[in-house]
């Protein structure tokens, strides 16, 4: 028996990205046997995405993490079939992905107004259950937030994500010279003149070994999973699936001196990866190389490539989308025309003769 919830979260100053949760569906309403009236059904629990909301909220809104629906009403005279329980709906930021305590995935909501049923109300008392209900459904389960955003900007410690973030959106993180200033991850947008908009995410600098979990690890690397498209360094050895997001480089500190002839000797390395690998232990070395879409050197200080920088950013994410939409066009066709044919091969023929059936 649960007797209480169980809370659990990682926070990261006021940022919390995890919660465990003690839900419980309500129970079925007593039936009425003399009659054969039927109690109510028991409210169920769902997951509810909202934009505005964020799970340091739900926590401190809801301190005790128990979300526990309506029990359905009992049969009547005056009403032999029992009313519903009312549902219990637990406010969550879009972005969650929802597990039980065993790590088997519920489901995700992704977008404003996804629902997620987590914990169903139990049957009220009919003629199969001898007319007693059922208790509800009890379940303890883990909201796991990975942010969503355009573009994820990742790199190491101190590289200048951060200033680059002020510079190209109105977002005003902490900058300071010294590595991990950003504990949090940063959200901000980039606007355009014709009322574009396009959501950028800061992550806090991640350290050789990251993708062993080390530092801060799993943890921050999780986040940039749902972003369209990065300014990333090697992710490799985390996933990789990340390879395969449309990527770009953004070479930061141009204002620093020698900085033009380390650029040239920047680029002298990613157009010639494999004379360079022998600089990397072997158990960091990558299978295959990263190709960049663009690769922009600008200084966060001076501003030297912002504006080319935010253009790319933009083209990189239209082009991306209109592909997006050439691939889903050309699928929806594909299966139009797969079903016209099968369609077609399954109705018979206005001019087909059937032959009268001969018995021996």
């Amino acid at each position: 028996m649960v007797r209480c919830s169980c809370v659990l979260l990682r926070k990261y100053g006021n940022f919390i990205d995890n919660l465990i949760l003690f839900t419980r569906g309500g129970s079925g309403g007593m039936g009425y046997p003399r009659l054969g009236g039927e109690g109510g059904k028991g409210g169920d629990v769902w997951v509810v995405a909202h934009n505005k909301m964020t799970l340091k909220q739900l926590k401190d809104k809801y301190p005790q993490k128990r979300f526990v629906a309506g029990e359905g009403a009992n049969s009547r005279v005056s009403a032999l079939k029992g009313s519903k329980g009312k549902d219990c709906e637990i406010p969550v930021p879009v972005g969650i992905s929802v597990t039980d305590e065993n790590g088997k995935i519920i489901g995700e909501l992704n977008k404003e107004k996804d629902r997620l049923l987590v914990a169903e109300g139990g049957l009220g008392g009919k003629l199969l259950t001898n007319f007693l209900p059922l208790k509800g459904q009890k379940r303890v389960i883990h909201l796991d937030l990975k942010l969503m955003a355009d573009i994820g900007l990742v790199g190491f410690p101190n590289a200048g994500k951060s200033s680059l973030l002020s510079q190209i959106s109105h977002a005003k993180p902490a900058i300071a010279d010294y590595a991990f200033t950003t504990l949090k991850p940063e959200l901000g947008k980039i606007m355009y003149n014709d009322f574009k908009q396009i959501s950028v995410a800061d992550l806090p600098g991640l350290i050789e070994g990251a993708h062993m979990n080390k530092g801060m690890g799993h943890k921050f690397l999780k986040h940039i999973e749902r972003t369209r498209q990065l300014l990333f360094v090697e992710l490799e050895l985390y996933k990789e699936e990340l390879q395969t997001k449309p990527a770009l480089l953004a070479v930061n500190k141009m204002d620093l001196p020698d900085a033009q002839d380390k650029f040239r000797v920047l680029m002298n390395q990613l157009q010639n990866p494999k004379d360079f690998l022998h600089v990397f232990e072997k158990n960091m070395i990558p299978e295959r190389t990263i190709e960049f879409q663009h690769i922009i050197p600008i200084s966060a200080i001076t501003r030297e490539g912002i504006d080319e920088l935010k253009n790319c950013i933009r083209k990189s994410l239209d082009e991306h989308a209109n592909w997006e939409n050439d691939a889903y066009h050309k699928k929806q066709l594909l299966n139009l025309q797969i079903s016209n044919t099968v369609s077609y091969s399954e109705t018979p023929s206005k001019n087909t003769v059937t032959s009268p059936r001969m018995d021996n």
